[in-house]
């Protein structure tokens, strides 16, 4: 299960919200993938287009597979950095993959939480699969 980041990687913060935890205040594991979400969703936003344009082009990027590996826990309140890179396309299909870290209070280097990949299908409203228009494509060619 590769789940390696390739340059150019994308990096944003986000802060854990009390909702995304559980009883013991540790967040509730489903919501890694929401935080892969806006890792995924930031990066296409600031170096392709956004999801909003595609869906006007009547495409839809649907999750078809899924890794997560949990390193250690987050918890409320955390200031959480999403990376996440483009590691794979193809003209129906595309894998990003992510890590999620926090700083830590006299520690150089950053607590690696998770890591993990998403692998999305470019589809239509009928949920056939639909090649990426070249434009997208070119610029999707150019983070890989």
């Amino acid at each position: 299960m590769n789940s390696s980041l390739t340059e150019p990687i994308h990096r944003i913060t986000t802060r854990v919200l009390y909702g995304d935890t559980d009883a013991g205040g540790v967040v509730y594991n489903a919501n890694y993938l929401r935080y892969f979400e806006i890792g995924r969703t930031e990066l296409m936003r600031e170096w392709v287009c956004s999801y909003r344009d595609i869906e006007k082009l009547g495409l839809v990027l649907p999750v078809t597979e899924c890794y997560t590996r949990f390193k250690a826990p987050a918890f409320y309140d955390d200031l959480l950095t999403i990376e996440t890179s483009l590691t794979e396309l193809k003209t129906v299909s595309c894998r990003f993959c992510y890590k999620i870290s926090r700083k830590e209070a006299g520690v150089q280097r950053p607590k690696l939480l998770v890591k993990g990949f998403t692998v999305h299908a470019s589809v239509n409203r009928e949920g056939k699969l639909t090649s990426l228009p070249e434009d997208i494509l070119e610029k999707l060619r150019g983070l890989i």
